[in-house]
């Protein structure tokens, strides 16, 4: 098995499974860059959004959905959504995924989330 993501997605490697279903599923990420990093793969092995092909729109929008959901049950206000692609985007899993990311700012704490632009 030279994929981990593929390795969860079988049962062979362990991971806190938050959400799953026939296309999806989703795990905290083991190196979490935000109080709360989610990570949602695809079921199908998808190398990268580079190698999507239009028959996938399905699975994006799965893959989308699920993060969403995800926010609303941790009580997300805000957060991000963000897909590396390739080694010189920050993919370090030739796997497609979502990272999930938020929890830097409360409701009424007066405090801005983190922000790249």
């Amino acid at each position: 098995m030279d994929c981990i993501f593929c390795g969860i997605v079988q049962r062979a490697i362990p991971a806190t499974v938050v959400a799953e279903d026939e296309r999806i599923m989703a795990f905290p990420d083991i190196h979490p860059k935000a109080p709360v990093h989610i990570v949602v793969i695809p079921k199908q092995h998808i190398e990268s959004i580079a190698h999507l092909e239009e028959n996938h729109s399905d699975v994006i929008a799965a893959i989308i959905y699920a993060a969403k959901r995800i926010a609303a049950e941790k009580k997300l206000e805000g957060y991000k959504l963000v897909f590396n692609v390739g080694r010189l985007g920050g993919q370090s899993v030739d796997h497609l995924h979502l990272h999930l990311l938020g929890g830097w700012a409360k409701p009424g704490d007066g405090k801005k989330g983190f922000n790249v632009g």
